[in-house]
């Protein structure tokens, strides 16, 4: 837990490029629904709030005033989403804003979650953009006040964040926002993931051109890219890419029994060597998937929290009711089922054709399947 003290800095575990602050009750409880939504943030909030799950969230807890907070905060993050009132926010912040090229967005929230405002950094920092992305996510009424920052087209630093996609490499995150905003031509190319990704009430800039395969777009010429998928590029796509952005979507779900007791080491490596063989991002992978009877297996819980993916476990019940290509007698004398990663993974992602069926590796089987 943070204790906030006059005149001493916190530490505060950064993971992500956005903060979520919440002081109240209903703003702890909007924190933790914007956070579920809104992948790449950390939440913070009051200490007398606790629910017990925080440390497995990774939610950091404080006591004291959190005016303190902001200092740090402000250095470290990208954006800062306040559910605290506009009036306190502007009294807080208005002694360390320094300058508009380096101070962070900030956003704040009502107590009720109907309005998102946008309230510093709205153009560079990207305050506007983030607004419209977290009005999105709690279907509230987004608020924008700089009337030239209506450019409505994809901003390429948070396209799909509310998704949950990541993109494998920044290096060219600037050149491409600059192709997009400037109105040069981008070809998108998307094999996966979720396609309602265009939410503004006005049709898509003419610059920006879908594609229905990479090498469509390589022989269109275009001046940027950003491309949507789970797949390892092969050699003679990777051009795309020179001035391009790969986005990563969460839609490959991993089913997984295991020996009790094995070590989350065996069981990550299982994980990568097998997405790696599949050619498949391991940025990609949703969840983790197993029989009740492993839900508190240590393995399992480390790889999830390092990763942070759902873990998800099913009644031997639940799982035997599902179509098993490769029935195991063996598996259903010591668990009751017939099979554990296949019966999982086909149960979460509803696929009835898998990536990968099951495979035997060390103390592990394995499947994957897309969503």
């Amino acid at each position: 837990m943070i204790e906030l003290q006059e005149g001493i800095q916190p530490e505060v575990d950064q993971q992500n490029q956005y903060a979520i602050v919440a002081i109240t009750k209903h703003g702890v409880q909007l924190a933790r629904n914007l956070h579920h939504n809104f992948i790449h943030s950390d939440v913070y909030y009051m200490s007398k709030f606790e629910q017990g799950d925080e440390e497995v969230k990774h939610i950091q807890l404080f006591s004291g005033s959190v005016r303190m907070l902001l200092p740090t905060l402000f250095k470290q993050y990208k954006g800062i989403i306040l559910i605290i009132s506009l009036g306190a926010v502007v009294r807080m912040i208005a002694p360390i804003l320094k300058d508009k090229k380096t101070d962070p967005a900030v956003v704040v929230i009502d107590d009720r979650g109907e309005n998102v405002i946008s309230v510093l950094s709205g153009h560079l920092g990207g305050a506007n953009q983030l607004t419209h992305e977290v009005a999105h996510v709690l279907n509230a009424r987004p608020i924008i006040t700089t009337a030239s920052d209506v450019q409505k087209t994809i901003p390429v630093d948070l396209f799909g964040s509310r998704f949950g996609w990541e993109w494998d490499s920044s290096d060219k995150l600037t050149p491409v926002s600059a192709s997009v905003v400037n109105e040069e031509h981008v070809a998108i190319v998307q094999e996966s993931g979720e396609t309602n990704w265009w939410h503004l009430d006005s049709p898509m800039p003419e610059n920006l051109q879908i594609y229905p395969t990479i090498q469509a777009a390589i022989k269109a010429k275009p001046n940027a890219a950003l491309v949507i998928t789970h797949r390892i590029l092969a050699k003679d796509e990777e051009q795309i890419l020179d001035n391009g952005v790969l986005y990563r979507p969460k839609n490959v779900v991993i089913g997984m029994g295991c020996n009790r007791g094995t070590s989350a080491k065996e069981i990550e490596n299982v994980i990568k060597e097998t997405v790696h063989e599949l050619k498949i991002s391991i940025k990609s992978v949703k969840a983790l998937c197993t029989i009740d009877l492993k839900k508190d297996e240590e393995g399992f819980l480390q790889v999830v929290s390092k990763y942070g993916w759902e873990f998800v476990y099913y009644h031997p019940d639940e799982l035997n009711a599902q179509k098993i290509e490769a029935p195991s007698d063996t598996v259903f004398k010591y668990t009751g089922v017939y099979g554990v990663s296949e019966p999982a993974v086909r149960l979460y992602t509803g696929a009835n054709q898998l990536e990968l069926i099951k495979k035997k590796s060390g103390n592990t089987t394995i499947s994957v399947a897309l969503m």
